[in-house]
């Protein structure tokens, strides 16, 4: 690619931290290839910390916009020039798109990726949900299951500012009468297979539906623990699937 070439290509990448097995770069190369878009380059933004996201916005010629993922959903939203009102609601960025004029403005598509995948699997029981994690995607699980008007509470590992319940106080009872289960903890993520929310599996039922954020593997040992009480379960790829197409939408680059 010459340099002339070089000026007129648009970039677009993911931020985050250990995202080598990223989702996002290999499928917008496959969009870009399937949809013969030759302008267009997405890449990793791998940072050890926020605080290095200045440079990126100053060293990347073309850059037009960016996923956010694990841990900067949050951190990165005092960078920003302007967030959206919906993810200024839910308190977590995961798409930055940069304008003409150079300003970055945040939305969150997890919220869209999530109600997508999950609402065609919801019943009339399905009314109290808990939420495994409180990390930047949880907060856009809570703002659609709010919008969804399913009661939802928050586990987490130690008692923290608007969490009650912690996975010790978790037991068969409280499990079964939260028929939404959804886990936004990084648990379980390759190469860690082996591992699960600690969590009273006995209480899951056939009414119950599992969630795991996580896609790769594509199916978890809380999803397989799940499906074993005959549960429904799903994985985060078709969520995944649905925010990207949102990101690109808010990029305009078409």
């Amino acid at each position: 690619m010459d340099k002339k070439q070089e000026k007129h290509m648009h970039k677009l990448g993911l931020l985050g931290k250990n995202i080598s097995y990223s989702f996002s770069r290999s499928y917008f190369k496959k969009k870009f290839e399937k949809e013969n878009i030759k302008h267009i380059t997405y890449g990793n933004f791998d940072v050890e910390d926020i605080s290095l996201f200045p440079d990126i916005i100053m060293n990347t010629p073309g850059l037009k916009g960016m996923n956010v993922t694990i841990p900067y959903k949050e951190a990165v939203i005092p960078y920003l020039d302007k967030v959206n009102k919906k993810a200024k609601k839910i308190g977590a960025v995961n798409t930055i798109r940069v304008t003409k004029k150079a300003k970055l403005i945040g939305y969150n598509t997890d919220c869209y990726g999530f109600k997508k995948s999950i609402k065609p699997h919801l019943k009339p029981r399905h009314r109290k949900a808990l939420i495994l994690g409180t990390g930047g995607a949880s907060k856009a699980i809570a703002y659609t299951l709010k919008k969804l008007k399913i009661k939802y509470r928050y586990v987490s590992r130690s008692s923290v500012k608007g969490v009650n319940l912690t996975y010790d106080m978790l037991t068969e009872e409280i499990i079964k009468d939260y028929q939404v289960i959804i886990n936004c903890s990084p648990v379980g993520t390759f190469p860690n297979v082996e591992a699960c929310p600690d969590i009273p599996y006995s209480g899951i039922t056939e009414h119950h539906i599992l969630f795991d954020l996580i896609y790769n593997p594509e199916e978890t040992k809380f999803l397989r623990l799940g499906k074993q009480q005959n549960a429904t379960i799903i994985n985060g790829l078709k969520m995944l699937e649905f925010q990207a197409e949102k990101s690109w939408a808010i990029w305009k680059l078409r």
